[in-house]
């Protein structure tokens, strides 16, 4: 191998580690039996943390307990909107919770990044406006005058303190480093895009543009890699790498594969057999399954139902 080669697979090593470490407080989410955080022993305990992070815990002990439901909708979140694609968010009991997936530049770790920040903002946003956190609570901006002329004021989910407060939390290593790298500034921008469009992640990903880091005036920035694809906005998902096929399993790059998948046999879609098993064919096997009928309504109150069985099809990927 060429110093050039050596250099560059040094280079890419570093850079993997470095993504995944980013997103190790995900595993907070695995966490749900600890407790509550509400010690600051507790900060030192908890997996997956850099020591700015875990500062970060110590004084802000009230928000944490939101950070760790935050990673958990990130994670449910993720796994509903992939449920029927090749790559369904599965995570893992180690770090990084969603294996080496994301420590590749690819719209994958993208979306990652994205609902991560979006559902830190989300949970600590939510925490505010329920009383939860002494810190933040009703946002007291949101006034106005009616057309009949009476003044209103209210509260309104304190966004503004939990998109901050995400910023902080998530966003803390990529901070730590400058920002320098391709794959710092590839992070920012999805977990800042995560923290704007949350609802509409999914449209974003299939949309994502590929970028490449360009020297712009005095700094660095993300541009389209084709040039007659228009300019991303705040708001778009970007990745600097494609995606793997995730058809066979590979280990070494975070890829389970998709045999024993169950797929759709009628689907023309991503979900169905012949899209999600990669042309390898599927298993097909005729299974019991036990439902309610025949749901009679009991004056009063109750309802009462029979217990039957039908026979279903269940398809598999080879």
């Amino acid at each position: 191998m060429s110093p050039r080669s050596c250099l560059r697979s040094l280079r890419l090593l570093v850079f993997a580690v470095f993504s995944a470490a980013a997103s190790n407080w995900l595993y907070l989410a695995k966490l749900s039996s600890v407790g509550s955080i509400s010690e600051e022993e507790t900060c030192e305990k908890l997996k997956g943390l850099i020591q700015r992070q875990v500062q970060m815990c110590k004084r802000n002990l009230e928000v944490m307990d939101s950070v760790r439901r935050g990673a958990q909708l990130a994670i449910e979140e993720c796994q509903y909107q992939f449920r029927n694609r090749r790559w369904n968010c599965s995570t893992l009991d180690s770090l990084p919770v969603f294996g080496k997936v994301v420590t590749q530049g690819t719209r994958e770790a993208a979306f990652v990044y994205a609902i991560s920040s979006a559902g830190v903002a989300f949970a600590v946003t939510r925490a505010c406006s329920s009383g939860e956190l002494e810190k933040c609570g009703c946002d007291r901006t949101v006034h106005g005058v009616s057309p009949q002329g009476f003044q209103w004021s209210g509260c309104s989910d304190n966004i503004a303190y939990g998109v901050a407060f995400s910023q902080s939390f998530v966003d803390v290593r990529e901070r730590s480093k400058g920002a320098s790298s391709s794959r710092a500034l590839m992070n920012l921008h999805n977990n800042e895009a995560g923290r704007k469009v949350g609802h509409a992640l999914k449209e974003k990903f299939d949309g994502a543009t590929e970028v490449e880091p360009r020297r712009v005036g005095s700094s660095r920035a993300l541009v389209p890699r084709n040039a007659q694809f228009k300019p991303h906005t705040d708001e778009d998902l970007v990745y600097l790498e494609p995606s793997p096929d995730f058809c066979e399993q590979d280990m070494r790059s975070g890829v389970l594969g998709t045999r024993g998948r169950t797929c759709n046999k009628t689907s023309k879609a991503i979900d169905g057999c012949e899209l999600l098993c990669c042309g390898r064919g599927f298993h097909t096997v005729q299974v019991e399954l036990a439902e309610r009928c025949s749901c009679k309504f009991h004056w009063c109150c109750f309802v009462k139902c029979r217990q039957c069985q039908r026979l279903v099809e269940l398809h598999t990927c080879r």
